[in-house]
């Protein structure tokens, strides 16, 4: 996946309920993300990441995929993205549910992707719908059952 279109789609959708400091801060790293300069970006994005923003953990977690400023690191973007995916943030759980099903920065676990990439698609993720789906053909019935019980019983913050 593009880090770019990630970050300017979770960058236009969070501006808009981010207070006024962190709001300038999440648009300053993604100016210097626009110009090339990673390593402002982030400096930017570290701080709202740490104290939680999950825009900004998804947009760090994208500078890790990508090699952005940063030692490629798909572990440490998967952190990123978990965090992220824990507090309800759709992009997150998809690109979570993604590494999980690849077994890139996590170890293969078809169950955890089955739940994060559905929990994506109950937002309206096509794409994560059809890689459930793709999945779902790998695991046995007991495992399915297993993550249709986990998405049901999830609630954001687990």
């Amino acid at each position: 996946m593009n880090p770019r279109a990630v970050l300017w789609a979770f960058a236009i959708s969070g501006m808009v309920w981010w207070p006024g400091a962190a709001r300038a801060d999440f648009a300053e790293g993604l100016r210097a993300f626009d110009a090339g300069d990673y390593a402002v970006a982030l400096q930017e994005w570290r701080p709202l990441a740490e104290a939680g923003e999950a825009e900004a953990q998804v947009a760090l977690a994208g500078l890790y995929m990508g090699g952005l400023g940063v030692p490629a690191d798909a572990a440490r973007a998967a952190r990123w993205y978990e965090r992220a995916a824990r507090q309800g943030h759709a992009m997150a759980q998809l690109n979570l549910g993604d590494l999980y099903a690849r077994g890139l920065g996590v170890g293969r676990d078809l169950t955890q992707a089955y739940l994060w990439l559905g929990l994506a698609a109950k937002q309206g993720r096509s794409w994560a719908a059809g890689r459930r789906q793709e999945i779902a053909r790998e695991m046995s019935p007991a495992q399915i059952g297993a993550a249709e019980q986990r998405l049901r019983d999830w609630r954001p913050g687990q």
